[in-house]
């Protein structure tokens, strides 16, 4: 009897151990269960009030992971060692990933709102017919400056960035094709240019640069420029929106030669185990109510045309976050360059980065 007992025991244990252990892996690796949502999205991405919101309305647990890069969240889905069911990458990488068969057809049947997206932001060429994925914020790469410190008249264009009156003062996104299409459009180049004698007149004229940064950096460059430790950064809409909320001395503009204009729609990879739930969270996220609070929260340009009309006035008619059909027309969507020319432009930051340590 005793024997049985401490057999009993052990099965108990090790049932315990093993269930301890099903729990942390849903946990750390995503959950395959009917009740639980996996969610790949940027850093500080969504007003996580919603998250709540979303998982009182429908029952499902969200379990949220971020990313920095569209890289990075592409190799973790083509690795297909976490079971994603929803993502938000950016236009360039949605077109590489439908081709490399990393995200699932979109049942249409099954999504309701699609109507309050503004007709401009559907069908674009990245995702004919929006086969794939569902539009959630857009905006603009641009030019943060404190007034404080330096002249805005003396900041109009890229160009501008290269005045030796801004030694070690500027801040710059950490990105290739950021930093790399700088260099490309001063020059008056594609953003997407496949000629290597472009790039390499890009390069070369990013040289000169250098000795103007500061820093690299991502998420960080928010807390810079809001502590004033530049006078200039080089940044995305959204997070300039975030810096001018908390310092009135900032200020944001689009370079008189254009600029990138990029989408971050949502997609199903195809390690998507909770469908259902992916469907769920797009619809929700649909709502011109759910839609127009995360974009009051984050501070990027919401596609949401109903949305826009629940949000301040000031907000959707400050053409330097909802720019001008004209200042559209000086705009560039990043398209995919394919795999030598990606590893040609990264190769290229990588340069440029290590002139930044001599």
């Amino acid at each position: 009897m005793k024997k049985l007992i401490q057999l009993a025991a052990m099965i108990l244990g090790i049932t315990s151990i093993l269930y301890i252990s099903s729990l942390y892996v849903d946990r750390s690796e995503g959950s395959a269960n009917s009740d639980t949502l996996n969610i790949f999205n940027w850093g500080d991405y969504i007003d996580p009030d919603l998250l709540d919101q979303f998982e009182e309305e429908t029952g499902y647990r969200v379990v949220y992971e971020t990313f920095d890069s569209n890289e990075a969240m592409y190799t973790k889905v083509q690795q297909g060692g976490t079971a994603y069911d929803l993502a938000i990458p950016s236009e360039y990488m949605i077109d590489r990933m439908i081709q490399e068969e990393l995200v699932l057809p979109l049942d249409h049947s099954k999504i309701d709102g699609l109507e309050h997206i503004d007709p401009a932001f559907l069908d674009l060429a990245f995702d004919p017919d929006n086969q794939y994925s569902i539009p959630y914020f857009w905006g603009t790469l641009g030019i943060v400056y404190n007034d404080k410190m330096i002249d805005g008249e003396e900041i109009k264009s890229w160009s501008d960035l290269w005045n030796s009156k801004y030694r070690e003062d500027i801040m710059l996104i950490d990105g290739a094709r950021e930093i790399i299409g700088i260099g490309l459009q001063t020059k008056g180049y594609s953003l997407n240019s496949k000629k290597d004698v472009e790039l390499t007149e890009a390069f070369e004229l990013l040289k000169g640069l250098a000795p103007n940064v500061k820093a690299l950096v991502a998420d960080e460059i928010k807390m810079y420029m809001i502590q004033e430790e530049a006078s200039i950064a080089v940044t995305f809409s959204g997070e300039a929106a975030d810096m001018m909320w908390e310092n009135e001395s900032l200020h944001y503009i689009l370079p008189e030669e254009g600029s990138n204009l990029w989408f971050d729609n949502m997609v199903i990879p195809k390690t998507a185990q909770n469908k259902e739930a992916a469907y769920a969270f797009i619809n929700f996220m649909l709502d011109p109510e759910v839609a127009a609070q995360n974009a009051d929260y984050i501070g990027y340009s919401t596609p949401n045309q109903d949305a826009m009309a629940l949000l301040p006035e000031e907000t959707v008619n400050d053409v330097q976050f909802y720019p001008t059909d004209e200042m559209m027309k000086n705009l560039e969507v990043y398209e995919n360059i394919g795999f030598e020319y990606l590893g040609k432009y990264n190769d290229l930051f990588l340069e440029f980065k290590m002139l930044r340590r001599d």
